[in-house]
């Protein structure tokens, strides 16, 4: 089956890519999450879209991603939540908490797929989360869970 990916698939593409594919793999996992559309005439038209917008996104070189590193690394990201008696979250700090809180702290529109959290963080004060930015760059940014007022 031809699809066009939406979105970044490890081992298949990048958004705008056209793939083949297991129709059983489209249908039941690829088409469901979002994470592509299945290949028309128009679904054609709409991938200059899907290019343009990942080349905004995109990190343009190795020297890009470094600039981008030292600025995530130099800025202590902090994240509201609540909390229960004792510091413990109710629910836990999910990839799409800590990118919405790196774009609200100033910083680059990061990928969710991107950042990596070792654990489960559940409970509030420091914690650090890894964000690959290119194959040979990856950001260690420090992230201070608080209870929001």
């Amino acid at each position: 089956m031809k699809i066009i990916l939406t979105h970044e698939v490890k081992g298949l593409g990048h958004p705008g890519d056209i793939v083949e594919v297991k129709s059983g793999y489209a249908r039941n996992f690829l088409l469901p999450r979002g994470d592509a559309i299945s290949w028309s005439a128009g679904g054609e038209k709409q991938i200059e879209g899907i290019r343009r917008a990942r080349k905004s996104r995109e990190i343009h070189d190795l020297d890009h991603a470094q600039q981008i590193k030292k600025t995530l690394e130099e800025n202590a990201i902090r994240l509201s939540v609540k909390a229960g008696a004792g510091g413990r979250l109710f629910g836990s700090v999910t990839e799409k908490d800590v990118a919405l809180a790196v774009k609200a702290a100033g910083g680059p529109d990061l990928d969710r797929r991107r950042i990596a959290i070792a654990g489960h963080i559940k409970t509030i004060g420091a914690h650090k989360v890894k964000v690959t930015l290119h194959p040979q760059v990856i950001a260690n940014i420090a992230l201070d869970v608080h209870t929001g007022a």
